[in-house]
């Protein structure tokens, strides 16, 4: 993807996980050394890529959702690698990441950017530089749709917030966990600020049909109604955040 990311795409393609998940090695050019952001599903031949692809100094977790975590301790035993992520309990002889922290390893600078909203633990990495800046987005950004909001770890009101946050950065390049990297993060933020507001919106309309008590399921019904039932359950959870939202502000 660069001189300093390469992508190794994990074989578990899927309606949730669209080509499958992207697990990152960065390093500089010519480091003896490299980092893995996202090992992904406990795959033996993804795990062994991983592993193969450099001395493995740190591992670091977007999130703890499977498709993207279940690696972690097969690429331990491989790598003897330390993992570090927001949530300590998936943290492997490491501390956990915290907002704003600077790691500088492998030839490469990061900034750990806490980005609460799909999950509570979710981070994004901001890779530093004149010619390579980009984000590792995790769930936060997709590369081809929108994420979901997994109520009850995720919440909307601190989703809105990573959003902004995200499109306060500018037109930097976007590594996603999913799909395709994408050229501007501002201008995808802007995106999913927007489909959001809209979605709120449909919301709204579906509870005044329905009565404001109305259940998720009910509203997923009106304002999901086409949605694939392989997604179903995601779409319902983003429901259930939404209304937690507009209950929480009286809206």
């Amino acid at each position: 993807m660069s001189p300093i990311v390469r992508r190794v795409l994990a074989p578990n393609a899927g309606p949730m996980t669209l080509d499958g998940t992207n697990s990152y090695v960065v390093a500089a050019p010519g480091s003896a050394s490299v980092i893995v952001i996202d090992p992904g599903p406990h795959d033996d031949a993804h795990l062994a890529a991983l592993a193969s692809s450099g001395q493995v100094e740190l591992i670091l977790l977007t999130h703890h959702h499977a498709d993207h975590a279940d690696g972690i301790d097969a690429l331990v035993a491989l790598t003897e690698a330390p993992v570090r992520a927001i949530d300590s309990d998936f943290c492997r002889d490491a501390s956990p990441v915290v907002d704003g922290e600077l790691i500088d390893t492998a030839g490469v600078r990061l900034r750990v950017l806490a980005t609460p909203g799909h999950t509570a633990d979710s981070a994004c990495f901001q890779l530093l530089g004149d010619t390579d800046a980009a984000v590792f987005t995790g769930d936060t950004v997709l590369g081809r749709g929108t994420s979901i909001i997994a109520d009850p770890d995720g919440s909307l009101g601190p989703y809105l917030r990573t959003l902004e946050r995200l499109q306060a950065l500018g037109p930097v390049r976007v590594l996603p966990g999913h799909g395709p990297e994408l050229d501007d993060l501002a201008a995808v933020a802007t995106a999913y600020l927007a489909h959001r507001a809209g979605r709120l919106a449909e919301v709204r309309q579906a509870l005044e049909l329905l009565g404001a008590e109305a259940s998720a399921a009910a509203v997923t019904d009106l304002v999901y109604a086409g949605t694939d039932a392989a997604v179903r359950p995601a779409a319902e959870a983003s429901v259930r955040a939404q209304l937690a939202y507009l209950r929480a502000a009286g809206d």
